[in-house]
């Protein structure tokens, strides 16, 4: 099942100028398509449809070929981050304290998937197998804020700092 971003597109013309350049510089380099996959991501700071045809254009590959390469490895985003990035720890500590079930309840309460963005831009939801607190488990971050012994009632006023 392909997702759909729940964030528009919302490139500049400075931002393809910029991977045109690259391009330029660097279209005749053998295997190009990882090094310009990761400038594109550089760049637009995620790999949406729109930037993975520009590369597939730019380096006349098929489409699937540029999307295998961005979906194979884990360094690739396909969806935008959000200002605030919350990251669940699901590490063994974490997830046998609960951190499963305040995973799924942040998924509802923020109407995103794992990996995904929410609409206002604001938070981009993510799962990661240890943030190095295991006796604060379970544990969450948002950005460089650490919260640990979380429960699910405690969501609500940790979301709402950052609204």
């Amino acid at each position: 099942m392909r997702r759909i971003s729940t964030v528009p597109f919302k490139g500049t013309k400075q931002q393809e100028q910029e991977l045109s350049a690259w391009f330029e510089e660097n279209r005749d380099m053998p295997g190009a398509a990882l090094p310009a996959l990761e400038k594109a991501q550089e760049i637009y700071g995620y790999l949406p449809i729109e930037v993975q045809e520009m590369v597939a254009k730019a380096l006349d590959m098929p489409l699937a070929e540029v999307y295998g390469i961005s979906t194979f490895y884990s360094m690739f985003s396909l969806y935008p981050k959000g200002d605030y990035q919350i990251r669940v720890c699901l590490g063994t500590a974490c997830y046998v304290k609960g951190s499963g079930d305040i995973y799924e309840n942040l998924k509802t309460k923020l109407g995103i998937n794992g990996g995904e963005c929410t609409p206002d831009g604001k938070f981009s939801l993510e799962a990661c197998r240890c943030i190095g607190a295991c006796g604060l488990a379970p544990v969450m971050m948002i950005n460089d804020d650490v919260y640990g012994r979380l429960t699910v009632d405690a969501l609500d006023g940790i979301i709402a700092k950052y609204k």
